[in-house]
């Protein structure tokens, strides 16, 4: 049995959140949910969050995993929100680890801040499966965008995170701490080599050429039309191209507060004396300097 997919769109970042769900069984998982965030008033709010809990129980279905496929630098997750409502695990790959040490030192976290991974409730390593009814999943260690990515594979349903986008949108940077493009290469190369007919389900459409915004394609288009990466790209080109590419590319917007809330597994920065939880930004540390 194939697991259902009902994809959401966060159209301030681009962002897909997926409900994949067991027809058999009605469990369900929720992957890489967003929290609704103002940069401008850093107000945070959960419309976002609220039409998946209204799928999930408008369908009858109970919620067992929340997974992230990375420490996303675009926007912040909502785990936790969806966990307080509806249950479930949260879970990231085991990578978790190195990126939190990476931006602890970053953002100058104190010592209530441990870069364990002991903020999920379940660190998943390459090959692991996971349980969701009567269909297993299985984590499919995918870094190089970043060093705690990993891809989720349901029945012939395969959710690659930052890997890959669409065929016409390319691959993920690869220059934030951790990355590396030739390990990115090698990640894509075992999606490829899964059946071409597999579904593929990206986690960010920016809509190149202002066409709509899409999510699902198949591993055999990505194999033959994927501007970046075909099956036949040499590796050393792909990396060169990519380190040219993104030597061009800014910080995205929203790094500094995604990265704070998504190390914590979408938890906010504990609330100091006065009840209000804060961010912090440091100066001169990220990105290329200004002219």
């Amino acid at each position: 049995m194939q697991p259902t997919v009902t994809p959401f769109l966060h159209s301030p970042t681009g962002t897909w959140t997926y409900v994949v769900g067991d027809p058999a069984s009605r469990e369900a998982a929720v992957i890489d949910p967003v929290l609704d965030y103002d940069w401008r008033s850093g107000r945070t709010g959960t419309s976002s969050a609220d039409q998946v809990l209204a799928h999930l129980s408008s369908a009858g279905m109970r919620l067992r995993w929340i997974l992230e496929t990375h420490a996303h630098a675009d926007h912040l997750s909502c785990a936790p929100y969806l966990q307080s409502h509806a249950g479930g695990h949260i879970a990231i790959g085991t990578g978790i680890r190195q990126v939190q040490a990476t931006f602890k030192r970053i953002f100058g976290l104190g010592d209530e801040f441990v870069p364990d991974g002991r903020q999920f409730d379940r660190l998943l390593a390459d090959g692991d499966t996971i349980a969701l009814g009567t269909i297993e999943g299985r984590v499919i260690a995918t870094p190089g965008h970043t060093s705690d990515s990993v891809s989720y594979l349901f029945g012939d349903a395969l959710f690659v995170g930052d890997t890959i986008f669409m065929p016409d949108g390319g691959s993920a940077r690869c220059d934030f701490p951790g990355g590396d493009a030739a390990e990115l290469y090698r990640s894509v190369q075992r999606l490829y080599a899964l059946p071409e007919t597999t579904r593929v389900f990206v986690c960010h459409d920016y809509s190149p050429g202002g066409r709509a915004p899409l999510c699902e394609t198949t591993v055999g288009e990505q194999r033959r039309a994927n501007i970046h990466l075909k099956a036949d790209t040499p590796e050393g080109d792909y990396v060169s191209m990519r380190r040219a590419r993104d030597a061009t590319l800014d910080v995205p917007n929203l790094i500094i507060p995604s990265v704070q809330v998504n190390i914590r597994a979408g938890h906010l920065p504990p609330a100091e004396s006065d009840g209000v939880s804060y961010l912090k930004v440091p100066l001169n540390v990220l990105g290329r300097p200004l002219s």
